[in-house]
């Protein structure tokens, strides 16, 4: 049985899309079957695992509002192993859409339920909100990846996220768990970043990730190549993070489900 992983926080340019396309690329990789589903309506993940948003007949709008055979929006990448429901323009306005619409919250959980046999892991790029769309993906997600940016206003807007995954788990999804919070763009060399790092460790102890996302140019020239780093430069700093990432998760994965 697949697992659902959300990659979410309100804050934008934190890294939740590179996450999510390397992460997912690096299971792929390590012979895991993954797929993408793209909820954010920029369709970042699609463009930087390669889809022309331009030629996409079905997507995740149309799974959500037109109630489209979900197999008919999967599309493959370049990576073995690695598919992706992609997004599009008029997701921004499908939350408006779903107001009208029964059990509304659950409409992405019930999307993706009959895939879930199907794949590994289901990993889910929110937008940046904590709109209709990112309640439907946390109610669907066994668990929550939080990216946050090693910068000043890091931990700002994580405690009104933390608020949105309590509601969802007394109201919606009692099941999920935070997966960990990971540190993305850190460079050691600033004060600042080793700072952001130590006081994200002291308030969240053992729910941060080992594996810290270091700043790297060839991370952020991949998206425009519209490959995930690991195909665009297998030895880069970005590539081995997000490897040592996978790792991490599959190793944590293998822990629980032994206890």
């Amino acid at each position: 049985m697949g697992k659902i992983i959300a990659l979410a926080n309100q804050k934008g340019g934190v890294g939740k899309t590179t996450t999510t396309i390397n992460l997912a690329a690096s299971l792929a990789t390590l012979e895991k079957t993954v797929l993408v589903v793209d909820a954010d309506p920029q369709a970042n993940a699609s463009s930087g695992l390669g889809v022309d948003i331009q030629e996409v007949d079905c997507s995740i709008y149309e799974c959500i509002i037109d109630k489209a055979d979900v197999r008919e929006a999967i599309y493959t990448t370049d990576i073995e192993g690695l598919d992706i429901i992609p997004s599009h323009m008029d997701l921004v306005g499908a939350e408006i859409e779903m107001l009208n619409l029964t059990n509304r919250e659950r409409i992405v959980s019930q999307v993706l339920e009959p895939l879930r046999n199907e794949y590994d892991y289901i990993l889910i790029d929110c937008s940046p909100s904590l709109g209709l769309i990112t309640v439907n993906a946390l109610t669907a997600a066994d668990s929550v990846i939080i990216p946050v940016q090693c910068e000043y206003f890091a931990l700002e807007g994580i405690s009104k996220l933390l608020n949105t995954i309590k509601i969802i788990k007394q109201k919606l999804n009692p099941k999920l768990e935070i997966e960990g919070f990971l540190l993305t763009m850190y460079d050691s060399r600033l004060r600042l970043a080793n700072q952001i790092y130590d006081e994200v460790k002291r308030h969240f102890q053992e729910l941060v990730f080992k594996t810290v996302i270091q700043r790297n140019v060839k991370l952020s020239e991949s998206p425009s190549h519209g490959l995930p780093v690991i195909l665009y430069d297998a030895d880069s700093t970005g590539s081995k993070n997000h490897l040592a990432l996978a790792k991490e998760i599959i190793n944590k994965g293998e822990m629980s489900s032994e206890k």
